[in-house]
């Protein structure tokens, strides 16, 4: 997560949140820092971010600016709306109390470890159960009888 200023627009704080990114590993085992692709609306649809995308071999699912609306990416914009949605659920979100930038940040970090932590337990607890044998459900059934 990379928060800024207020006052600083979104374009500008693609390259330094680029740069920050941690090595991840991907599906195979292998070290990868930089994403496939990067998503986000018309306000960083502007050509020199879209250049410096390509020139990081990073795919631009970014809308060019001034064109149409439109652009297909519904789906999986709903994921970061629905996580933007959950994150304004903590009350020392929504406004800034923080006089450093250290604290605001580690609240948002608390803040995604928590809804990582539900979502975790929700998926637990709804485990689904295990598939019976057509044997044993027979055999059961019979003990049942």
């Amino acid at each position: 997560m990379f928060t800024g200023p207020a006052n600083q627009r979104d374009e500008e704080l693609v390259e330094p949140m680029l740069k920050q990114l941690p090595m991840l590993p991907n599906a195979a085992g292998q070290w990868k820092k930089k994403p496939k692709a990067l998503q986000g609306d018309r306000a960083y649809g502007f050509k020199h971010i879209i250049r410096l995308l390509v020139s990081l071999m990073i795919t631009s699912l970014l809308a060019p600016r001034g064109s149409a609306h439109g652009s297909g990416l519904g789906k999986t914009r709903y994921v970061i709306e629905r996580t933007l949605a959950w994150l304004s659920n903590y009350r020392r979100l929504k406004f800034c109390y923080e006089r450093t930038n250290d604290h605001f940040r580690a609240f948002h970090v608390l803040a995604c470890c928590v809804i990582c932590a539900k979502r975790l337990a929700r998926k637990r607890r709804k485990r689904p159960k295990r598939r019976q044998h057509r044997k044993h459900r027979a055999r059961r059934m019979a003990v049942l009888k």
